[in-house]
């Protein structure tokens, strides 16, 4: 397991992270999220050992994370780190050999792995030579290339097109099911709370909002209909008391809730509008939790 616990650090007056704590079970998968800034890439960067907290520790089952135990980690960094004129395979061998993998076997899981992420074709380019999205798959395919117990990932679905971000997913899902732990941020907040069940939340280096996906929005004050009337046309949401216009698109619209909201009105409503397709009453997304995580720590 990987234990965060009251990490710090300060660069001169900025104090990047101060008091965070979290951990990470075998098996499991945990979205560290927050805005740009926030301090995630040097919390990272702290539990990798490349950077020395001025407080509290990062351990990996039970014991400090040196260059031993770095060896059982895949880290994928936000900006490319790979080398731009080496062979795509070449690199992977490489980076496997660095950590104590036999050359056949390296070889063989190289193989492996850019058939699973689509780059079997590319086996022989140069990273210069691949796309953006491709690089990014690179580089998850070096980050796991050694069969990590716990993979931490800064951004690992940016760039990445629909076919991409379903096969990195994928490959997530079979490394946590095999018993990897897997820390990752992103911004995409959607893929976030399809592939995780629990979320580290933090702004101006704190933690915000932690815990169970489902149960922050179970417990999120807020409130939503998600409605679908035939015609597009939402004036029929004017002048309802207690409701707000989230979002539309197309025929289906958001619609925001306070305290002095009747749903029969809203129903009423819509239905002299035209035909009601859907009418669901849900908690809000995790987008809309983190937006409002997020700016009550500004208030």
């Amino acid at each position: 397991m990987l234990s965060v616990d009251g990490i710090g650090k300060r660069f001169g007056s900025v104090v990047a992270i101060r008091d965070c704590s979290f951990s990470v079970g075998r098996g499991s998968m945990l979205g560290f999220l927050g805005p740009n800034g926030a301090g995630k890439t040097t919390a990272m960067r702290i539990i990798l050992g490349l950077v020395d907290p001025d407080v509290g520790t990062a351990r990996w089952d039970g014991h400090p994370i040196d260059g031993r135990v770095r060896l059982r980690i895949g880290y994928m960094p936000e900006e490319r780190g790979l080398y731009p004129r080496m062979e795509l395979h070449e690199q992977l061998v490489y980076h496997g050999r660095l950590h104590g993998m036999r050359k056949a076997a390296a070889r063989a899981e190289a193989d492996r792995l850019l058939e699973l992420l689509g780059l079997a074709d590319r086996h022989g380019a140069k990273i210069d030579e691949l796309s953006h999205g491709n690089q990014q798959r690179a580089q998850l395919a070096v980050a796991l290339i050694h069969d990590p117990e716990l993979l931490v990932l800064d951004e690992p679905f940016a760039g990445l097109d629909p076919i991409g971000v379903d096969a990195l997913a994928e490959v997530l899902e079979e490394r946590v099911n095999a018993g990897c732990a897997v820390l990752f941020s992103s911004h995409q907040l959607d893929l976030v709370e399809d592939l995780c069940r629990e979320v580290v939340i933090i702004n101006a280096g704190a933690i915000v909002l932690a815990g169970d996906v489902d149960a922050l929005r179970r417990s999120a004050p807020r409130r939503y209909l998600d409605v679908v009337v035939d015609g597009g046309d939402v004036s029929w949401l004017d002048g309802v008391h207690g409701a707000r216009l989230v979002s539309q698109t197309g025929d289906r619209v958001r619609v925001g809730l306070d305290d002095t909201a009747r749903i029969a009105a809203i129903a009423e409503s819509a239905e002299r509008a035209g035909q009601i397709r859907e009418f669901s009453y849900a908690p809000p997304d995790l987008s809309e939790v983190f937006r409002d995580a997020v700016g009550a720590a500004h208030e």
